[in-house]
């Protein structure tokens, strides 16, 4: 059974900084891209970031670029989104959502095969 379990969320002030994890199992982890997905709260699903099975391919969506980072350890089945000069409206439901290629085919069609059930990011003085 494919499980994605993300932590590392939280209450944090704006220029802050969190890392969110998303713990991997029920498949090949390292044969697989992962990415971010956020949610805020009343608005539609925002693609974050993507990193490629080898972890050599790193996206990022212009809202976050220069201030997070993606990365993978395929040995721990373990994918990382390092988020600083955090903003309040970086506020959202964060998930990390597995594709079904080691690589993106087409950012305009995102179609991911599993989801994890998401962390809070909440950025509020």
């Amino acid at each position: 059974e494919v499980q994605l379990v993300e932590s590392g969320g939280g209450l944090v002030q704006p220029g802050g900084s969190l890392r969110l994890s998303c713990a991997a199992s029920g498949f090949t982890f390292s044969s697989y891209a992962m990415s971010w997905v956020r949610q805020a709260p009343g608005k539609g699903l925002e693609w974050v970031s993507t990193i490629d099975s080898g972890g050599n391919s790193l996206t990022f969506a212009d809202s976050v670029k220069g201030r997070f980072t993606i990365s993978r350890d395929n040995a721990k089945n373990t994918l990382y989104l390092q988020m600083n000069s955090l903003k309040p409206e970086d506020t959202a439901a964060y998930y990390c959502a597995k594709y079904p290629k080691p690589a993106i085919d087409s950012y305009s069609d995102l179609e991911f095969d599993y989801w994890g059930q998401g962390t809070q990011v909440t950025v509020s003085s």
